[in-house]
């Protein structure tokens, strides 16, 4: 007998003796003296089997558990066909998604001129390739550089175009610029103006059809070179050549993994000229000179509404500033810079900017300054500086918004208010979020009464050169949008359905 069965006796034996039967017998087995002598099972635990496979066959097979597998079989196959249903009616009930239209590089944000590569940087084409990096930082995604040629103004037997200008570098140079613009997406354009120094004969030293041949043969050595376009002033004169479609066609090839574009400027064009040339030459770019928005007496809306409407947007270029013009601050001294990046950002087609316009450099002020903003300066040039930084960084957030929003790449452009000092767009596309651009050059106040049937209440502030009075991420209405005097918005809303 183990420790634990003596003890288990013993509690029995110590019982109170009033409640032990009374006997005088005294059986030699398991009792004395009335105890019983009493085994507990340590594991009392009860294991529960189940079900046979024989019972479980035999409950199986009755008429009621017969009829709720048939039940359940049921109910599941016609939530089954039931969700198909209803996702064929979403899909075919829901919007169409509106077909994106064919995009090129030069489609995809601003494009960036440097005309004298050594007023840029004393280094010429290294200097170039030094500042890609700051370059990517304002989203440029091609640059027109030069021309960087030789030629002695104004004499055509000097004109050398597949020779590099000493002066801006070596061909060694052009390739490792090109080189590391590839590697960092962005595109290089070569402008292939003949006379780009004259001092008065035109830039096709008036003989356009003496030079189409030396031309056509740049454009195959330069292309071939991994040039990514070719850019060409007062294109209008070499677009009445007869080497003219033999020139085209160089562009017109299909076979290259990225396209190679055709671009130019045209001046002192009116607005059916500019668009019949446009239905003409066929060129991926045509750059459109605005008028200064402070100076125009035609209502800039009807200018940009029949541009619009005739070529596809893609191939429209807008600029205000340029070589000729001069910079964009010198060139609109009555209205804010910021104003002018707002129009060209958001208007359809190609923004094209000179260097310098991003940060707003006057005429007296020289293109290496922009390399000196970041160090300190006092007085009179610490403000000037503090507002060059301003203007650029409105420059930035501008064409960050241009680069990553559907409506302001190819949206559609919709008058909302037109008059000599003011003008309110809209640009729309699909079911991505809408932008209202507004903007006075004027120099009173204006409130725009807004109508559209595709208008909110109200909108959310995301550019604004005037901060004080619209902040930005405020929400301002759009039914009455009150403007100070030379101050322009960029609200967006939703899509509403």
């Amino acid at each position: 007998m183990n420790k634990e069965e003596e003890m288990k006796e013993v509690e029995l034996n110590e019982m109170d003796q009033e409640k032990q039967p009374m006997t005088g017998e005294t059986p030699t087995g398991t009792e004395k003296n009335g105890c019983v002598k009493v085994k507990v099972p340590e594991d009392t635990e009860v294991k529960f089997t189940g079900l046979s496979k024989e019972e479980l066959m035999k409950v199986a097979g009755t008429p009621m558990w017969v009829r709720t597998r048939w039940v359940l079989l049921a109910l599941f196959w016609l939530g089954w066909v039931g969700m198909l249903a209803g996702a064929i009616v979403i899909i075919v009930q829901a919007p169409r998604c509106k077909p994106i239209p064919e995009m090129n590089w030069w489609n995809e944000g601003p494009l960036y001129q440097i005309s004298n590569l050594n007023e840029f940087s004393d280094r010429g084409l290294k200097g170039v390739d030094e500042k890609l990096d700051y370059l990517n930082q304002l989203k440029v995604k091609g640059l027109i550089l030069g021309p960087i040629h030789t030629v002695q103004a104004d004499k055509l037997s000097t004109l050398e175009l597949t020779s590099i200008n000493p002066e801006f570098g070596t061909e060694s140079d052009l390739q490792a610029l090109l080189d590391r613009a590839q590697r960092k997406g962005m595109s290089i354009v070569l402008n292939l103006t003949p006379n780009y120094g004259s001092g008065g004969i035109s830039a096709w030293f008036n003989m356009a059809a003496s030079v189409a041949e030396q031309l056509k043969e740049a454009c195959k050595y330069w292309l071939g070179k991994g040039v990514d376009g070719i850019f060409l002033s007062d294109l209008k004169e070499i677009a009445k050549t007869d080497a003219w479609p033999s020139i085209q066609a160089i562009f017109n090839k299909t076979d290259e993994p990225k396209k190679i574009a055709l671009m130019g400027s045209v001046n002192d064009l009116s607005v059916h000229e500019v668009s019949l040339l446009l239905n003409i030459i066929r060129v991926d770019v045509l750059l459109t000179g605005l008028s200064d928005p402070g100076e125009s007496r035609i209502m800039p809306a009807n200018v940009i509404q029949k541009l619009y409407a005739s070529p596809p947007q893609t191939s429209l270029g807008w600029s205000l500033s340029g070589q000729i013009q001069g910079s964009l601050a010198s060139r609109t001294p009555s209205v804010p810079v910021r104003l002018c990046h707002t129009l060209l950002f958001t208007l359809p087609g190609t923004p094209v900017f000179n260097a310098g316009d991003e940060v707003g450099l006057k005429k007296e002020e020289k293109l290496q300054a922009m390399w000196d903003l970041e160090s300190q300066a006092d007085g009179a040039n610490a403000t000037a500086k503090e507002e060059h930084i301003a203007v650029r960084d409105f420059f930035k957030a501008l064409s960050d918004l241009k680069v990553k929003e559907r409506a302001l790449l190819h949206g559609e452009f919709v008058s909302l208010h037109n008059s000599s000092s003011s003008l309110a767009f809209l640009r729309l596309w699909d079911q991505s979020e809408r932008f209202l651009v507004a903007m006075n050059w004027g120099s009173d106040s204006v409130t725009m009464k807004l109508v559209n049937e595709d208008l909110p209440a109200e909108g959310r502030v995301r550019a604004t050169t005037n901060a004080e009075s619209l902040p930005v991420d405020s929400m301002v209405s759009v039914e009455k949008l009150h403007l100070g005097p030379t101050q322009a918005v960029l609200l967006s809303y939703p899509y509403a359905g």
